[in-house]
């Protein structure tokens, strides 16, 4: 019999992208497994008319509300509102800038969207996202040298989603598959910038992934043999020795996050400097 689950509307207002919202908001929901939220993102509230809107459909469909509005005003009507329909809200930011200003002894700015600035940093994470798509999958190896980050290992091991992840942090990451047999690209080898790690899972997590792959297509591609635990096992060993070889780290994807795995290598880059 299947646990049954308790659905709760969960509204997520914020004057800008709504990002800390949602990862706050499903950070708390992912700690209640018997309840579900049903999410409601109102993103770009900047006026009263916009707000006006959205209480309105929180109206009909009371829950727990979460906000990020640096508007004072705004934000005094939302909680009168709220309190009026007996409704628990929270200012996400306010506590955290309570503690900034308490500790740093000046006010905040409070400037709507501040985060999403165009400063340097965005454009660090522009570039880094722009190599770190050019260079998947080993692709482009002479520009190794120019990653900060090159993640290697055999396949179904997540190097893609964490190199995105690590791009997305303004860290330029390149990954370079590992099959047996097929040596890894000199460029790589002789790199001197980049901090090289090594994934790798278990063979009944590999091969449960690859079971769910669809590869059908790709010539000469034998299903049995890229979901075969012995084989996997051996491409394992094959990845181990060669992480080995140039003391390269590994990090056991197998219960990890890909943000797990992602703070795991900002660490040990943190530790080469």
């Amino acid at each position: 019999m299947e646990n049954r689950k308790n659905f709760f509307h969960l509204h997520l207002i914020s004057d800008s992208t709504g990002e800390t919202l949602i990862s706050a908001g499903r950070a708390a929901a992912a700690q209640f497994n018997a309840s579900v939220a049903i999410e409601h993102v109102y993103p770009l509230i900047r006026n009263k008319r916009q707000l006006t809107s959205v209480l309105e459909t929180i109206d009909q469909e009371p829950g727990i509300v979460l906000y990020t509005i640096v508007d004072r005003e705004l934000a005094e009507v939302l909680e009168a509102r709220c309190r009026d329909m007996a409704l628990p809200t929270v200012n996400v930011l306010e506590p955290v800038m309570a503690i900034f200003q308490t500790y740093l002894g000046a006010p905040s700015r409070r400037r709507v969207g501040a985060q999403h600035a165009l400063t340097a940093e965005y454009f660090a994470r522009i570039e880094a996202l722009n190599f770190t798509m050019d260079h998947d999958d080993g692709q482009l190896p002479g520009d190794y040298d120019e990653a900060d980050v090159v993640l290697v290992g055999i396949s179904r091991t997540s190097k893609t989603p964490t190199s995105i992840y690590l791009a997305n942090r303004g860290i330029k990451t390149a990954n370079v598959p590992i099959v047996c047999g097929v040596p890894l690209p000199e460029s790589l080898l002789s790199a001197t910038k980049p901090l090289v790690v090594g994934l790798i899972a278990t063979s009944d997590r590999i091969s449960q992934v690859r079971g769910n792959r669809e590869l059908g297509t790709t010539t000469g591609f034998d299903q049995r043999d890229y979901i075969d635990r012995a084989s996997i096992a051996e491409e394992l060993k094959y990845a181990r020795l060669l992480c080995a070889r140039h003391n390269w780290p590994l990090i056991d994807v197998t219960r990890r996050s890909i943000e797990e795995t992602a703070a795991a290598i900002v660490a040990l880059k943190v530790k080469q400097r």
